[in-house]
């Protein structure tokens, strides 16, 4: 498996990364230990959480995927085979949130507690931090590289605007930039990436971490009318997606899949990846039987024939 570089941090990921969202929320702990033990088994390493996964779970209160996370990374020994995203800004409640010295300070001991790890492989804002001056937020994060708790930042959730001024801010200064950008990006979701973003990552060598590659599992293909919406939890999220555009990319994904025996999903990861400059989509699983099918979307290299039936199929104006 060829793997790619975080922007220029040096770190080496395998082009798919998991998404911790699901643990302590559609997966328990003894579940989450079998996903993670089978996707680093596999070659693949990104692992990407936030402080605040699962908040929205019932009982929750933030904390609960860094904690599994870091009960696996003790049990099984395989912290050299993961490479940990976490990331920190979003409310964890009790006015915890944003981006400032005093915050972020606090927020990675907490996160490294959870994660019983002595650093973090890339830490990342959650989202802008419009209260604290950028120069604030990168001296943090500085700061933390230079103790060792972090190896590299990045940034999700900002403005193409904003993450070019932090860039900016970074290099005047002298100090630690983001080496990441998370993005939604998707086969339906295409146009903000590709006409905001895309441009700035390809020119300053940033490393992108999609999210939604599945576009809430709409791209799965289960999801073809209103009445498969109470097919899981997330069901209702997919809604919007119902229309002409959406099903005539779910089309294409059906005639592609069958080229490669494969399924909707995993060709629809496998065309984020794909994209010039795009490091590793995330994706989440909840069986083993999902993570097999991510596991192969990792190994697929779309013909050109193909990426462009789905770039026609999916086409925004």
């Amino acid at each position: 498996m060829q793997y790619r570089e975080i922007g220029k941090s040096g770190i080496q990921v395998a082009p798919l990364a998991f998404g911790g969202n699901v643990f302590g929320w559609t997966a328990n702990e003894k579940t989450s230990f079998n996903l993670l033990d089978m996707f680093v088994d596999n070659g693949l390493n990104l692992i990407d959480t936030a402080d605040m996964y699962s908040t929205w779970g019932p009982g929750n209160k933030g904390g609960e995927s860094e904690t599994i996370i870091g009960n696996w990374l003790k049990k099984s020994g395989k912290r050299n085979k993961a490479v940990i995203a976490t990331k920190v800004g979003k409310p964890m409640g009790n006015g915890k949130q944003g981006l400032s010295k005093k915050y972020i300070t606090t927020a990675v001991d907490d996160s490294l507690r959870r994660l019983q790890t002595d650093y973090i492989d890339l830490y990342q804002a959650h989202e802008d931090d419009p209260n604290t001056p950028l120069l604030e937020t990168m001296e943090t994060f500085d700061m933390l590289i230079k103790q060792g708790k972090v190896r590299a930042v990045g940034a999700s959730n900002y403005s193409a605007s904003r993450f070019e001024e932090a860039l900016r801010v970074s290099k005047e200064h002298n100090i630690a930039a983001y080496q990441s950008l998370q993005p939604e990006y998707n086969l339906y979701n295409r146009k903000e990436f590709e006409t905001e973003f895309e441009p700035l990552c390809l020119r300053d060598d940033i490393g992108v971490i999609t999210f939604y590659a599945l576009a809430k599992g709409f791209l799965t293909g289960k999801y073809r009318s209103a009445a498969d919406l109470d097919k899981s939890p997330r069901g209702g999220g997919v809604k919007e997606y119902l229309n002409e555009r959406g099903f005539n990319i779910l089309n294409a994904l059906d005639e592609v899949a069958s080229h490669y025996a494969t399924t909707p999903a995993a060709v629809a990861i496998a065309w984020v990846m794909a994209r010039p400059g795009i490091t590793a989509p995330i994706a989440s699983a909840t069986s083993n039987e999902q993570l097999n099918g991510l596991v192969k979307a990792a190994g697929i290299s779309l013909q050109l024939a193909d990426l462009e039936l789905l770039n026609s199929a999916s086409g925004y104006e």
